[in-house]
Protein backbone atom coordinates (compact mmCIF):
# COMPACT_ATOMS: atom_id res chain seq x y z
CA UNK A 1 0.00 0.00 0.00
CA UNK A 2 1.41 3.34 -1.06
CA UNK A 3 2.23 5.59 2.04
CA UNK A 4 -0.56 8.43 2.90
CA UNK A 5 0.73 11.88 1.30
CA UNK A 6 -1.32 13.93 3.53
CA UNK A 7 -0.23 15.11 6.71
CA UNK A 8 -2.47 17.93 7.12
CA UNK A 9 -0.92 19.00 10.74
CA UNK A 10 1.87 20.23 8.35
CA UNK A 11 -0.57 22.91 6.92
CA UNK A 12 -0.15 26.44 6.35
CA UNK A 13 -2.57 29.38 7.65
CA UNK A 14 -2.73 30.04 3.56
CA UNK A 15 -3.75 26.37 2.78
CA UNK A 16 -6.94 24.89 3.29
CA UNK A 17 -8.78 21.48 2.46
CA UNK A 18 -12.34 21.09 1.31
CA UNK A 19 -14.08 17.74 0.31
CA UNK A 20 -17.35 16.79 -1.42
CA UNK A 21 -18.50 16.99 -4.97
CA UNK A 22 -20.27 20.32 -4.73
CA UNK A 23 -17.89 22.73 -2.51
CA UNK A 24 -14.62 20.88 -4.54
CA UNK A 25 -16.61 21.64 -7.92
CA UNK A 26 -16.88 25.12 -6.98
CA UNK A 27 -13.28 25.46 -5.86
CA UNK A 28 -12.06 23.71 -9.05
CA UNK A 29 -14.56 25.90 -11.21
CA UNK A 30 -13.86 29.41 -9.53
CA UNK A 31 -9.59 28.95 -10.91
CA UNK A 32 -9.36 31.71 -8.14
CA UNK A 33 -6.98 29.15 -6.37
CA UNK A 34 -3.84 27.45 -6.05
CA UNK A 35 -4.45 23.63 -6.27
CA UNK A 36 -2.26 21.67 -4.40
CA UNK A 37 -3.87 18.21 -4.39
CA UNK A 38 -6.90 16.46 -5.82
CA UNK A 39 -7.09 12.98 -4.04
CA UNK A 40 -9.82 10.83 -5.71
CA UNK A 41 -10.88 7.52 -4.43
CA UNK A 42 -12.00 4.86 -7.30
CA UNK A 43 -15.28 3.99 -8.06
CA UNK A 44 -16.59 6.69 -5.97
CA UNK A 45 -19.69 9.56 -7.03
CA UNK A 46 -16.97 11.87 -7.35
CA UNK A 47 -15.05 9.65 -10.20
CA UNK A 48 -18.28 8.94 -12.51
CA UNK A 49 -19.57 12.67 -11.88
CA UNK A 50 -19.16 14.42 -15.74
CA UNK A 51 -18.30 17.95 -14.03
CA UNK A 52 -15.30 16.76 -11.87
CA UNK A 53 -14.07 14.62 -14.83
CA UNK A 54 -14.35 17.82 -17.15
CA UNK A 55 -12.89 19.83 -14.65
CA UNK A 56 -9.89 17.38 -14.00
CA UNK A 57 -8.32 18.00 -17.49
CA UNK A 58 -7.16 21.43 -16.17
CA UNK A 59 -5.12 19.86 -13.37
CA UNK A 60 -3.60 16.94 -14.33
CA UNK A 61 -0.40 17.23 -12.57
CA UNK A 62 -2.40 17.51 -9.26
CA UNK A 63 -4.50 14.51 -9.21
CA UNK A 64 -4.06 11.48 -7.25
CA UNK A 65 -6.11 8.39 -7.69
CA UNK A 66 -6.44 6.33 -4.49
CA UNK A 67 -8.00 3.23 -3.88
CA UNK A 68 -11.17 2.76 -1.67
CA UNK A 69 -8.93 0.70 1.07
CA UNK A 70 -6.29 3.84 0.91
CA UNK A 71 -8.50 6.80 0.71
CA UNK A 72 -11.33 5.47 3.42
CA UNK A 73 -8.06 5.24 5.68
CA UNK A 74 -7.17 8.62 5.19
CA UNK A 75 -10.40 10.17 5.23
CA UNK A 76 -12.75 8.27 7.16
CA UNK A 77 -13.85 10.82 9.72
CA UNK A 78 -15.46 13.25 6.24
CA UNK A 79 -18.32 12.68 3.86
CA UNK A 80 -16.64 13.48 1.05
CA UNK A 81 -18.31 11.50 -1.97
CA UNK A 82 -14.68 10.27 -2.91
CA UNK A 83 -13.09 13.77 -3.49
CA UNK A 84 -10.78 16.18 -1.71
CA UNK A 85 -8.82 18.98 -2.46
CA UNK A 86 -6.08 20.81 -0.90
CA UNK A 87 -5.64 24.39 -1.90
CA UNK A 88 -3.86 27.96 -1.16
CA UNK A 89 -4.94 31.55 -1.88
CA UNK A 90 -6.65 34.36 -0.45
CA UNK A 91 -10.49 33.51 0.52
CA UNK A 92 -11.50 37.22 1.87
CA UNK A 93 -11.42 40.50 -0.41
CA UNK A 94 -10.36 43.74 -0.32
CA UNK A 95 -13.39 45.79 0.59
CA UNK A 96 -14.09 48.43 -2.26
CA UNK A 97 -15.70 51.82 -2.35
CA UNK A 98 -19.05 51.77 -2.76
CA UNK A 99 -19.88 55.55 -3.18
CA UNK A 100 -20.14 56.01 -6.84
CA UNK A 101 -22.45 52.35 -7.05
CA UNK A 102 -25.65 53.41 -8.02
CA UNK A 103 -29.19 51.22 -7.23
CA UNK A 104 -29.29 47.97 -5.01
CA UNK A 105 -26.51 46.98 -3.18
CA UNK A 106 -26.92 44.26 -0.09
CA UNK A 107 -24.36 43.55 2.71
CA UNK A 108 -24.57 41.92 5.71
CA UNK A 109 -22.34 42.59 8.58
CA UNK A 110 -21.64 39.98 11.39
CA UNK A 111 -21.05 41.08 14.90
CA UNK A 112 -19.30 38.39 17.08
CA UNK A 113 -20.21 35.12 15.12
CA UNK A 114 -18.47 32.59 16.79
CA UNK A 115 -19.27 29.31 15.53
CA UNK A 116 -17.73 28.37 12.49
CA UNK A 117 -20.77 25.80 11.41
CA UNK A 118 -23.27 29.09 11.57
CA UNK A 119 -20.52 31.56 9.31
CA UNK A 120 -20.26 28.45 6.93
CA UNK A 121 -24.11 28.46 6.74
CA UNK A 122 -24.93 32.65 6.47
CA UNK A 123 -22.01 32.40 3.51
CA UNK A 124 -24.48 29.48 1.74
CA UNK A 125 -27.34 31.23 2.73
CA UNK A 126 -26.28 34.76 1.69
CA UNK A 127 -24.73 33.56 -1.94
CA UNK A 128 -28.01 32.00 -2.57
CA UNK A 129 -29.96 34.89 -1.56
CA UNK A 130 -28.30 37.53 -3.65
CA UNK A 131 -26.77 39.24 -0.87
CA UNK A 132 -23.29 41.34 -2.25
CA UNK A 133 -21.22 40.64 0.00
CA UNK A 134 -19.98 39.42 4.09
CA UNK A 135 -18.27 41.57 6.27
CA UNK A 136 -16.79 40.25 9.33
CA UNK A 137 -14.55 41.27 11.72
CA UNK A 138 -10.95 40.56 12.55
CA UNK A 139 -11.69 39.64 16.00
CA UNK A 140 -14.13 38.43 18.25
CA UNK A 141 -15.03 36.05 15.27
CA UNK A 142 -14.64 32.19 14.34
CA UNK A 143 -12.37 33.44 11.39
CA UNK A 144 -12.70 31.58 8.08
CA UNK A 145 -11.27 28.15 8.92
CA UNK A 146 -11.91 25.22 6.47
CA UNK A 147 -15.46 24.22 8.42
CA UNK A 148 -16.88 27.25 7.33
CA UNK A 149 -15.79 26.41 3.93
CA UNK A 150 -17.02 23.10 4.19
CA UNK A 151 -20.38 23.90 5.34
CA UNK A 152 -20.46 26.75 2.72
CA UNK A 153 -20.67 24.27 -0.01
CA UNK A 154 -18.52 25.99 -2.02
CA UNK A 155 -20.30 29.22 -2.32
CA UNK A 156 -17.45 31.41 -0.16
CA UNK A 157 -15.71 30.90 -3.94
CA UNK A 158 -18.94 33.12 -5.35
CA UNK A 159 -19.77 35.82 -2.62
CA UNK A 160 -17.19 38.61 -1.73
CA UNK A 161 -16.25 38.11 2.31
CA UNK A 162 -14.67 41.31 3.67
CA UNK A 163 -12.46 40.69 6.66
CA UNK A 164 -12.63 44.38 8.76
CA UNK A 165 -10.85 45.48 11.29
CA UNK A 166 -13.22 47.90 12.91
CA UNK A 167 -16.46 47.17 12.45
CA UNK A 168 -18.06 50.20 13.84
CA UNK A 169 -15.85 52.23 11.28
CA UNK A 170 -16.53 50.25 8.46
CA UNK A 171 -20.54 50.62 9.43
CA UNK A 172 -19.86 54.56 9.62
CA UNK A 173 -17.63 54.74 6.07
CA UNK A 174 -20.89 52.12 4.31
CA UNK A 175 -23.48 55.57 5.84
CA UNK A 176 -21.27 57.79 3.82
CA UNK A 177 -21.38 55.36 0.88
CA UNK A 178 -25.32 56.09 1.14
CA UNK A 179 -25.84 52.55 2.82
CA UNK A 180 -29.17 52.41 4.81
CA UNK A 181 -27.78 50.43 8.11
CA UNK A 182 -30.24 47.71 9.40
CA UNK A 183 -29.77 46.15 12.69
CA UNK A 184 -31.06 42.70 13.79
CA UNK A 185 -32.54 43.31 17.53
CA UNK A 186 -35.42 42.98 18.95
CA UNK A 187 -35.92 46.71 20.80
CA UNK A 188 -39.26 48.69 21.04
CA UNK A 189 -38.85 50.38 18.01
CA UNK A 190 -37.51 47.26 15.81
CA UNK A 191 -40.12 47.18 13.34
CA UNK A 192 -41.23 43.82 11.62
CA UNK A 193 -38.07 42.56 9.02
CA UNK A 194 -40.75 42.26 6.01
CA UNK A 195 -42.01 45.81 6.92
CA UNK A 196 -37.75 47.23 5.97
CA UNK A 197 -37.16 48.39 2.87
CA UNK A 198 -34.35 46.73 1.51
CA UNK A 199 -34.31 47.76 -2.37
CA UNK A 200 -31.90 50.16 -1.91
CA UNK A 201 -27.85 50.63 -0.89
CA UNK A 202 -28.80 48.21 2.68
CA UNK A 203 -26.29 46.83 5.08
CA UNK A 204 -27.98 44.51 7.44
CA UNK A 205 -25.62 43.82 10.84
CA UNK A 206 -26.70 41.06 12.99
CA UNK A 207 -25.18 39.91 16.37
CA UNK A 208 -24.36 36.47 17.61
CA UNK A 209 -27.48 34.46 19.47
CA UNK A 210 -25.93 35.27 22.91
CA UNK A 211 -25.19 38.64 22.60
CA UNK A 212 -26.30 40.04 20.09
CA UNK A 213 -24.57 43.46 18.31
CA UNK A 214 -22.66 45.04 20.40
CA UNK A 215 -23.95 48.42 21.41
CA UNK A 216 -21.11 51.12 19.90
CA UNK A 217 -22.38 48.73 16.58
CA UNK A 218 -26.26 49.24 17.45
CA UNK A 219 -25.97 53.20 18.44
CA UNK A 220 -24.79 53.40 14.31
CA UNK A 221 -27.61 51.91 12.65
CA UNK A 222 -30.60 53.66 10.98
CA UNK A 223 -33.47 51.10 11.91
CA UNK A 224 -34.27 48.08 13.87
CA UNK A 225 -35.44 45.12 12.85
CA UNK A 226 -36.91 41.89 14.51
CA UNK A 227 -38.53 38.60 13.22
CA UNK A 228 -41.59 38.16 15.90
CA UNK A 229 -41.72 34.37 17.30
CA UNK A 230 -45.07 32.55 17.53
CA UNK A 231 -44.01 29.44 19.72
CA UNK A 232 -42.38 29.27 23.06
CA UNK A 233 -38.92 29.11 21.88
CA UNK A 234 -37.83 32.86 22.22
CA UNK A 235 -35.43 33.11 19.07
CA UNK A 236 -33.87 32.19 15.75
CA UNK A 237 -30.58 30.47 14.98
CA UNK A 238 -28.65 33.32 13.62
CA UNK A 239 -28.43 31.49 10.48
CA UNK A 240 -32.31 31.26 10.10
CA UNK A 241 -32.89 34.97 11.03
CA UNK A 242 -30.08 35.49 8.34
CA UNK A 243 -31.88 33.28 5.68
CA UNK A 244 -35.71 34.99 6.45
CA UNK A 245 -33.56 38.71 5.83
CA UNK A 246 -32.06 38.14 3.19
CA UNK A 247 -35.17 36.32 1.18
CA UNK A 248 -37.35 38.99 2.21
CA UNK A 249 -34.85 41.02 0.20
CA UNK A 250 -34.90 39.12 -2.97
CA UNK A 251 -38.20 39.10 -2.76
CA UNK A 252 -38.46 43.62 -3.03
CA UNK A 253 -35.78 43.07 -5.20
CA UNK A 254 -37.39 40.87 -7.79
CA UNK A 255 -40.90 41.95 -7.57
CA UNK A 256 -42.88 43.75 -10.09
Amino acid sequence: MIKSFIIFTLMRKDQHTIFGINGCTAVLESKKYKIIDIIIQTKSPAERDPKITHLLGYYGGHIKILNSTQFKSDFHKWRTQGIVIRFSGQIDSVMPSFLEMKGNIGLLALDGIEDPQNLGQIIRTSECAGIDGIIIPKNGSCGITDTVLQVSQGSFTQIPIYVVSNLNQTISNLKKDEFWVVAVENGIESKNWHEIDYKEKTLVVIGSEGRGIKKINLDNCDFQTTIPMQGKTNSLNVSAAVSAIAFERLRQITSN
